[in-house]
């Protein structure tokens, strides 16, 4: 890897500044959530307080109990049978709000039976009551042949105090129309069969009433009741014994529930910015709603510097960051008339249906009602993330500002690095001869000590091959002289002619032999001193705690194998070099995790059978040859296709040998364990080898 390489790597270690920025601001999320938390809490109880002190005489909507929920006008409805100035009405998905009664059973199957919906909405002054039946074109009323079949609806409206007076009836109106249009309730008496009844207008209740689709509809306003009123109706095809009517539930009738004005504005000079308050019913209509703004208007884009955008979108990502690592929120609608009571959790975290995050907490309300009061998690990021954000801006631009300059100087260090390999390679010739003498350097940092070393280096060597060479004139002198003087004495011997010249020769070459064998015994006994090895001395120790530790290490330095010892973990005496056998082990385990795929198992195995000990490794991977042409632990052999390129085969004998110096010996078959295939290589000691 080259010098710029590393040093780009080392400089990604600066990103340890974002990260450990990313997890003090995920602890402080954490703190300020517990912190908002609990203030959350001090905060709903006050408010639950206050809305319980507020809400003293208003009737409770119990669970379980009808209701027809009225939302408050913004603006004023234009009253003309049409649904698109209704609270809730989106064009684009032709969406509206509808409040759908509980149909018996025989009317479930919606696409044939008819069925009713209605919305109701108030300005204070006035109710109003948008109804629709599905599934069932209207029949208009026939004044002239009022017992022919026709569509009518009956409402009922039982005032609040009816509990006062057990005896007064609901008022009751009959609507039905000879035409689309304009329509006017008459008073209804229910059970009175006279003529005269549903003839008497009453022209309060008025409105107007649309065929719509596959059904009709029919818009109404009537005067607003009191509070904890009472309200019904029901579609009635009159004239046909065979049609179901269609209506609200009548024992008892449905309570209109709204909200309260003036319980919303009480409500609001006891919270903080970014807060939502929501009181309800027990059950889960919505009697009162406020939400406040948060503190800080987006800011707009044209108005930030460069600066500033980087700041933001850091802030961006750091909310993204956050949100990842938070606890998973549960689902809650944002704007919605009534919530499920039993799914409500109690506390913590909450999403929008416009995936904004709340941390919400809940209060009991005297009553049985509940406050709910929810905070944005935005409000309390920007507070906390802010400064830090413009932190991680700033130092991601020192960040690569510092990386720049870390890559000019590694640039840099290898123009020297590479000037320093020309010189030293215009030093030496092919041959390994010192040609020349390498300049130094008047740098005083690493570099500039390295290049006067090389330097020194090189006028050592060269003193040293002059050495070589005077070596080797001075030895093939000494040679010369006692081969000479064996030669020669040889020849005069083989022309002597007395027995004193023939052992004066032969004296003569007998010490010139002599002078040949003190050379080379010296030389031999040179060559002994260089190349000397060190001798393992053998020391009794124990097997199952070197191989446990050693697997251990494996699985440690390792993250990419599964590695499983199977055996005692001590107790197993054996007389050798314990760190021979870790050598052993790491060849083996070298050689199986060569051949083993990512996240594949490797057991090390430890037995004693009778006399010996039998240490094993079983690697996952592919097989041995059936029948391999060459020992699989001869040098330079390798017989299967493993991870790493180059296998010089020289790991298993390395394995054979010390098995040798152990008294033992090793064998590699495949074998399938635990329906894993793979290959088994046995070591086989004797126990009572010294």
């Amino acid at each position: 890897m080259t010098l710029k390489r590393q040093l780009f790597i080392a400089s990604l270690l600066m990103l340890l500044i974002p990260w450990a920025g990313l997890q003090f601001v995920l602890e402080l999320d954490q703190a300020l959530r517990q912190q908002a938390l609990q203030q959350l809490k001090d905060q709903a109880d006050r408010l639950a307080q206050t809305a319980g002190d507020l809400s003293l005489g208003l009737p409770t909507v119990a669970a379980q109990t009808s209701a027809i929920y009225v939302e408050n006008l913004s603006n004023p409805l234009n009253l003309d049978g049409y649904s698109d100035d209704w609270p809730g009405y989106d064009e684009a998905e032709q969406f509206q709000p509808w409040q759908p009664a509980e149909q018996p059973d025989e009317l479930l199957d919606k696409t044939q039976k008819p069925t009713l919906h209605w919305q109701a909405a108030t300005d204070q002054r006035h109710l109003y009551l948008l109804i629709r039946i599905r599934n069932r074109q209207p029949v208009f009323f026939d004044p002239g042949a009022p017992e022919q079949l026709h569509d009518q609806l009956i409402l009922w409206l039982e005032p609040a105090g009816r509990k006062l007076n057990p005896n007064a009836q609901p008022a009751s109106w009959l609507v039905r129309t000879p035409a689309p249009g304009k329509v006017y309730a008459t008073i209804y008496r229910p059970g009175d069969t006279t003529a005269e009844n549903g003839q008497t207008p009453d022209y309060r209740v008025n409105g107007y009433w649309h065929s719509v689709g596959n059904g009709w509809q029919l818009e109404l306003e009537l005067p607003k009741p009191p509070q904890g009123s009472r309200l019904g109706f029901s579609a009635q095809r009159r004239g046909n014994a065979d049609s179901a009517n269609i209506s609200t539930s009548t024992d008892p009738l449905p309570v209109l529930v709204e909200r309260k004005p003036e319980l919303e504005r009480q409500l609001l000079p006891g919270m903080s910015k970014g807060q939502t308050a929501r009181l309800i019913e027990p059950a889960g209509w919505v009697v009162a709603q406020q939400s406040t703004p948060a503190r800080q208007a987006p800011p707009e884009f044209d108005a930030l510097s460069p600066l500033q955008v980087v700041e933001h979108i850091s802030l961006n990502v750091l909310r993204a960051l956050v949100q990842f690592y938070q606890p998973r929120p549960a689902t809650l609608a944002a704007s919605t008339n009534r919530l499920d009571m039993n799914t409500l959790p109690s506390e913590g975290l909450v999403r929008h249906e416009n995936d904004s995050v709340w941390l919400m907490t809940k209060q009991p309300v005297f009553g049985g009602r509940t406050l709910v009061l929810e905070q944005s998690l935005d409000q309390l990021l920007t507070l906390s993330g802010s400064t830090l954000g413009s932190v991680i801006a700033r130092s991601t631009l020192i960040i690569i500002g510092l990386t720049l300059v870390l890559l000019g100087y590694a640039s840099w260090l290898s123009w020297r690095i590479a000037r320093l390999q020309r010189a030293v390679s215009a030093t030496i010739d092919q041959d390994g001869r010192i040609i020349g003498t390498l300049p130094g350097s008047g740098a005083r940092d690493e570099l500039g000590q390295l290049q006067n070393h090389f330097a020194q280096m090189a006028d050592r060597l060269h003193g040293y091959n002059r050495y070589l060479e005077s070596f080797s004139r001075r030895l093939s002198h000494e040679l010369k002289t006692p081969v000479a003087v064996v030669r020669s004495s040889l020849e005069n011997l083989s022309h002597s002619e007395t027995e004193e010249e023939r052992s004066q020769y032969i004296g003569r070459a007998a010490a010139a032999t002599e002078r040949l064998r003190q050379i080379l015994n010296g030389m031999s006994e040179a060559a002994r001193l260089e190349q000397s090895f060190d001798h393992a001395d053998k020391e009794v120790f124990d097997l199952a705690d070197v191989t446990g530790q050693a697997t251990e290490a494996y699985q440690s330095l390792d993250a990419h194998h599964q590695f499983d010892y199977l055996g005692p973990t001590s107790g197993v005496s054996l007389t050798g070099s314990p760190e021979l056998m870790v050598q052993l082990l790491d060849k083996l385990v070298d050689n199986a995790r060569d051949f083993t795929p990512q996240d594949g198992r490797i057991q090390i195995e430890l037995k004693q059978a009778e006399n010996q000990f039998c240490l094993s490794v079983f690697n996952q991977g592919s097989a041995l040859p059936d029948n391999p042409d060459t020992s699989i632990f001869s040098p330079f052999v390798s017989v299967r296709k493993g991870q790493e390129e180059g296998h010089l085969g020289q790991g298993l004998l390395i394995v054979q040998l010390i098995a040798d110096f152990h008294g033992g010996r090793v064998e590699a078959r495949n074998e399938a364990r635990n329906d894993i295939e793979g290959v088994c290589f046995q070591v086989t000691i004797p126990a009572d080898h010294v």
